[in-house]
């Protein structure tokens, strides 16, 4: 399978701290042949062979202003117990409710647009309630755990100018932590 050609922006570049403007309707057909592109590539990506073949990193999220389209667009691909992925497409999303409980990535959350390691924690919350809308411009709420609740909110910060970096503490990484529960 020929994977789909996405540029992906490195942390320095400008537009990825910017905020990305609503979507109106209907999506173009190259929009919506970009995100079915974008899907198939993160889909490949998680298979190890053809990461390592073709070198790229493996992921499971990413936000069209990380390929410097500012359009508040996101997509996760979910891996499944058994090996298929469920597709989020997640078009002007927004928060409507979260848990008090927060999480956070045990090694470390990571990004395709940051290319370095990273040490320190990220809180996010354990559970979200997201509104948005599909392909055809159709309103629905999903509730998203875990890890997919933190894929979520790290390409919603996307969407909204923020990179996960900007979120870690500097001077103390690891801040609070024994006040969340790892994953």
């Amino acid at each position: 399978m020929k994977i789909p050609d996405i540029k992906i922006l490195d942390e320095k570049d400008k537009r990825l701290h910017q905020v990305s403007k609503e979507v109106t309707f209907p999506l173009s057909e190259e929009t919506k042949k970009l995100i079915d592109d974008v899907l198939t590539y993160l889909e490949l990506s998680q298979d190890e062979e053809i990461s390592e073949k073709y070198d790229i990193r493996p992921g499971m999220g990413l936000s069209f202003c990380q390929m410097g389209i500012m359009d508040r667009i996101f997509v996760v691909s979910e891996e499944l117990e058994d090996g298929s992925f469920k597709r989020h497409i997640v078009i002007n999303p927004e928060i409507i409710s979260h848990s008090e409980e927060l999480i956070y990535v045990g090694e470390g959350e990571g990004c395709l647009s940051v290319n370095r390691p990273v040490e320190g924690i990220v809180p996010r919350y354990a559970r979200c309630t997201f509104k948005a809308y599909d392909v055809d411009g159709n309103e629905y709420q999903i509730r998203v755990r875990e890890d997919i609740s933190i894929a979520y909110q790290h390409e919603l910060d996307h969407l909204n100018g923020i990179l996960f970096v900007d979120k870690i503490d500097p001077k103390n990484p690891y801040k609070n932590k024994n006040k969340m529960r790892e994953i």
